[in-house]
């Protein structure tokens, strides 16, 4: 097998092509929730497949139908099947990234303008929407590519791919493509895959690379309140009519407590205590409380005590309150009752928890506190979408290939990390091929990646592409 060396050294010699490359990318505001960019995630993906066939993949891009999203009829964007290397005595890694982004405008508080990438020259930032999260993973395996490509190395596996554009909006369509292409057999983009990788989450902070091998599901729920026909005048109607807005807010106290206790019955319930081989994984981590509050920008800890904040994130299910809509925002002093409001609020689950266990308990619960209130106004409950948390084995072959690579890049250990957020399609992954699904971070956990100023170091940037080249040499060497 080839030595990654020369991969390294023409990773470093390139680093401003890259970064170019990356400005390219950041520059189509590919955003997934809004109708009116579907276009936009629609050249993201002819942008992305026309870079993967440059650099020898072949690829497919997959009509996923159409979806309904703000009572409008939208085509779902394309999923990007790709495949390089067929050859049997090697390993054949699959690779998982989306190239859509969440919203953004200067307007948000942005200090540049999001779908520019910013390189800051004093820093070492690449400022700019999609740039940790998650284009500049994907683009990663792409200078991975193209460094092979351009020295006329061999990669040490068998490649494949599958890029999403709806991840930042539930991965519509994503879950039946992967159980079609299994289905396939030996005809299907899938076939022969021994491991997962997936690049699409963050180091705790901002000094250790780490390695996560869980993470936590979601179900997003949309509670809506309406009574009146229309909106009326505080003024004329205030204490003479059951206000919507009223019957929200109490219903949505009700939810959580402030120690972040889930009010819900039978939700905490479910998940066990944690062992003490369990405890020791959060001891060790390189983690604290000062971590938290430096990146939330004020000490507000639900606790002083390292592993109870780390279990919060990572092992614990969690409720959090989202936003109202059709009330009143903004300047002056609108004296208005809405005709109906809708509250939105989401719990993250961890295992034994499903979606199908949890929505159950809120839908009657949530019924049972509205009827409390005793309101002629009604009340419309809605799962808006959910995803199923993921464990993997820590202890797979697969995640010795990723300690190794990171301990040759980084020249330390790796934090073993499970991570609170979701990506629902890791699960499916692991599921339908049967195989181990890994998580491999290239940014901190400072990048701010659903934030204003989003950015990813440009050290993460080049280490990072490092990083996921070695990794695949170290999956050719590890034994299975």
């Amino acid at each position: 097998m080839a030595s990654p060396t020369l991969f390294l050294d023409f990773v470093d010699q390139n680093s401003d092509k890259f970064i170019s490359r990356l400005g390219e990318a950041v520059a189509i505001p590919s955003i997934s929730g809004d109708g009116s960019r579907r276009p936009d995630v629609f050249r993201m993906s002819a942008w992305l497949d026309g870079q993967l066939k440059q650099l020898g993949v072949t690829t497919k891009l997959v009509d996923l139908g159409k979806h309904v999203m703000d009572g409008q009829e939208l085509p779902l964007p394309p999923a990007i099947l790709g495949r390089i290397g067929d050859d049997p005595k090697k390993k054949t890694v699959l690779v998982y990234g989306h190239y859509d982004v969440q919203p953004a405008n200067k307007s948000d508080g942005w200090d540049t303008e999001p779908f520019q990438l910013v390189v800051d020259e004093k820093t070492g930032r690449l400022i700019g929407r999609g740039s940790t999260d998650d284009k500049g993973p994907i683009l990663g395996w792409l200078n991975v590519l193209e460094a092979h490509k351009a020295l006329g190395i061999e990669l040490p596996v068998n490649m494949r791919f599958c890029f999403e554009g709806m991840e930042e909006n539930g991965s519509e369509g994503l879950d039946d493509l992967i159980k079609s292409e299994v289905a396939k057999g030996k005809d299907g983009w899938f076939h022969g895959v021994d491991c997962v990788c997936i690049s699409d989450n963050y180091w705790l902070n901002s000094r250790t690379p780490c390695i996560t091998y869980g993470l936590r599901g979601l179900v997003y729920f949309k509670l809506t309140v309406s009574g009146p026909a229309r909106d009326l005048h505080s003024g004329v109607f205030g204490r003479m009519v059951h206000e919507p807005m009223t019957d929200l807010i109490q219903l949505m106290s009700k939810l959580v407590a402030s120690d972040g206790t889930i009010l819900i019955p039978g939700v905490d319930d479910m998940v066990s205590v944690a062992d003490a081989e369990e405890r020791a994984i959060y001891e060790k981590l390189d983690y604290s409380v000062k971590d938290v509050e430096e990146a939330v920008g004020a000490p507000i800890t639900l606790s002083d005590d390292k592993v109870s904040v780390i279990m919060g994130r990572m092992r614990m299910p969690s409720l959090s309150l989202h936003g109202i809509e059709g009330a009143f925002y903004g300047a002056g002093a609108k004296t208005v009752i809405p005709a109906s409001v809708s509250g939105k609020f989401s719990i993250r689950i961890v295992p034994p928890q499903t979606p199908e266990k949890i929505e159950p308990l809120v839908v009657q619960y949530v019924q049972q506190e509205f009827a409390k209130l005793k309101s002629k106004n009604k009340l419309k409950i809605e799962n808006l979408h959910d995803g199923r948390p993921w464990i993997a084995d820590y202890k797979h072959w697969n995640y010795e290939a990723a300690r190794r690579a990171t301990e040759a890049i980084y020249k330390r250990s790796p934090d073993l990390t499970r991570e609170g957020g979701s990506i629902p399609v890791t699960l499916t992954f692991a599921e339908s091929l049967g195989v181990n699904v890994l998580l491999l971070p290239m940014g901190r956990g400072d990048d701010g990646a659903h934030s204003t100023n989003e950015k990813l170091d440009r050290s993460n940037f080049i280490e990072g592409s490092k990083l996921l080249g070695t990794y695949l040499y170290e999956v050719a060497a590890v034994k299975a």
